[in-house]
Protein backbone atom coordinates (compact mmCIF):
# COMPACT_ATOMS: atom_id res chain seq x y z
CA UNK A 1 0.00 0.00 0.00
CA UNK A 2 1.06 3.87 -0.85
CA UNK A 3 0.92 6.35 1.91
CA UNK A 4 -2.04 7.52 -0.58
CA UNK A 5 -4.06 4.78 0.03
CA UNK A 6 -4.25 5.42 3.87
CA UNK A 7 -4.96 8.93 2.90
CA UNK A 8 -7.66 7.22 0.73
CA UNK A 9 -8.95 4.56 3.77
CA UNK A 10 -8.67 7.91 5.89
CA UNK A 11 -11.24 10.22 4.27
CA UNK A 12 -13.39 8.27 2.45
CA UNK A 13 -13.70 4.44 2.92
CA UNK A 14 -13.52 4.15 6.89
CA UNK A 15 -12.49 0.76 6.64
CA UNK A 16 -9.79 -1.81 6.61
CA UNK A 17 -8.56 -3.89 3.54
CA UNK A 18 -8.04 -7.38 3.44
CA UNK A 19 -4.20 -6.50 2.32
CA UNK A 20 -4.23 -3.75 5.20
CA UNK A 21 -0.60 -3.25 6.24
CA UNK A 22 0.77 -0.94 8.63
CA UNK A 23 4.49 -1.30 8.00
CA UNK A 24 4.07 0.95 5.02
CA UNK A 25 2.20 3.78 6.79
CA UNK A 26 4.56 7.25 6.55
CA UNK A 27 2.83 9.34 8.86
CA UNK A 28 4.75 12.72 7.60
CA UNK A 29 3.10 11.83 4.30
CA UNK A 30 -0.48 11.08 5.54
CA UNK A 31 -0.29 14.01 7.60
CA UNK A 32 0.74 16.64 5.43
CA UNK A 33 -1.94 15.08 2.54
CA UNK A 34 -4.31 15.48 4.86
CA UNK A 35 -3.51 18.94 6.17
CA UNK A 36 -4.77 20.43 2.62
CA UNK A 37 -8.41 19.87 3.47
CA UNK A 38 -9.63 22.52 6.00
CA UNK A 39 -11.34 20.36 8.46
CA UNK A 40 -8.82 17.37 8.88
CA UNK A 41 -6.11 20.82 9.91
CA UNK A 42 -6.39 20.08 13.86
CA UNK A 43 -6.62 16.20 13.94
CA UNK A 44 -3.31 16.23 11.98
CA UNK A 45 -2.08 18.73 13.73
CA UNK A 46 -2.81 16.63 17.05
CA UNK A 47 -0.46 14.22 15.80
CA UNK A 48 2.16 16.54 14.78
CA UNK A 49 2.39 17.61 18.25
CA UNK A 50 3.10 14.19 19.59
CA UNK A 51 5.55 12.43 16.69
CA UNK A 52 6.64 9.66 18.84
CA UNK A 53 3.06 7.81 18.88
CA UNK A 54 2.92 4.38 17.70
CA UNK A 55 2.16 4.46 13.96
CA UNK A 56 -0.72 2.31 14.39
CA UNK A 57 -2.27 4.64 17.12
CA UNK A 58 -1.82 7.67 14.77
CA UNK A 59 -3.84 5.66 11.92
CA UNK A 60 -6.48 4.60 14.67
CA UNK A 61 -6.73 8.21 15.90
CA UNK A 62 -7.37 9.95 11.97
CA UNK A 63 -9.35 7.12 10.65
CA UNK A 64 -11.95 7.86 13.63
CA UNK A 65 -11.58 11.08 14.47
CA UNK A 66 -12.55 12.64 10.60
CA UNK A 67 -15.57 12.18 9.76
CA UNK A 68 -16.49 10.65 6.46
CA UNK A 69 -17.20 13.33 3.05
CA UNK A 70 -16.47 13.98 -0.07
CA UNK A 71 -13.81 16.16 -0.80
CA UNK A 72 -11.86 17.03 -4.03
CA UNK A 73 -8.51 16.13 -4.86
CA UNK A 74 -6.18 19.03 -3.38
CA UNK A 75 -2.88 18.63 -5.37
CA UNK A 76 0.16 19.06 -3.21
CA UNK A 77 1.80 22.67 -3.25
CA UNK A 78 5.23 23.39 -5.18
CA UNK A 79 7.69 26.23 -5.18
CA UNK A 80 7.77 28.86 -8.02
CA UNK A 81 11.05 28.64 -9.87
CA UNK A 82 12.35 32.25 -10.81
CA UNK A 83 14.55 32.56 -13.46
CA UNK A 84 17.00 35.20 -12.07
CA UNK A 85 17.78 32.61 -8.95
CA UNK A 86 18.70 29.99 -11.49
CA UNK A 87 21.11 32.29 -13.17
CA UNK A 88 22.40 33.43 -9.89
CA UNK A 89 22.98 29.56 -8.91
CA UNK A 90 24.50 29.01 -12.09
CA UNK A 91 26.92 31.98 -12.40
CA UNK A 92 28.21 31.56 -8.53
CA UNK A 93 27.69 28.34 -7.78
CA UNK A 94 25.80 29.16 -4.70
CA UNK A 95 22.29 27.07 -3.07
CA UNK A 96 19.17 28.11 -3.13
CA UNK A 97 19.37 30.33 -0.25
CA UNK A 98 22.70 31.79 -0.91
CA UNK A 99 20.89 32.80 -4.35
CA UNK A 100 17.70 34.23 -2.50
CA UNK A 101 20.10 36.31 -0.28
CA UNK A 102 22.75 37.20 -3.35
CA UNK A 103 19.65 38.62 -5.61
CA UNK A 104 17.97 40.59 -2.62
CA UNK A 105 21.78 42.49 -3.18
CA UNK A 106 21.96 42.60 -6.87
CA UNK A 107 20.91 45.31 -9.09
CA UNK A 108 18.87 44.78 -12.41
CA UNK A 109 21.35 45.90 -14.10
CA UNK A 110 23.89 43.56 -12.71
CA UNK A 111 21.19 40.71 -12.95
CA UNK A 112 21.42 41.11 -17.05
CA UNK A 113 24.99 41.18 -17.07
CA UNK A 114 24.99 37.16 -15.59
CA UNK A 115 22.52 36.34 -17.67
CA UNK A 116 24.61 37.42 -20.37
CA UNK A 117 27.45 35.91 -19.27
CA UNK A 118 26.20 32.52 -19.21
CA UNK A 119 24.33 32.70 -21.99
CA UNK A 120 25.33 29.94 -24.26
CA UNK A 121 23.59 30.54 -27.45
CA UNK A 122 20.95 28.57 -28.94
CA UNK A 123 17.34 29.32 -29.98
CA UNK A 124 15.77 31.66 -27.04
CA UNK A 125 12.37 30.40 -25.88
CA UNK A 126 9.76 33.30 -24.94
Amino acid sequence: MSPFDYVDLILHKKKQDDDFDIGNYAPFLVNRSLSYHMDCILYVNEMNIKPNIDKDLQYQYLLNSIRPMKRRFEPWQKSLSDKNIDCVKKFFGYNNQKAKDALSILSDEQIIQIKDAIDVGGIKQT
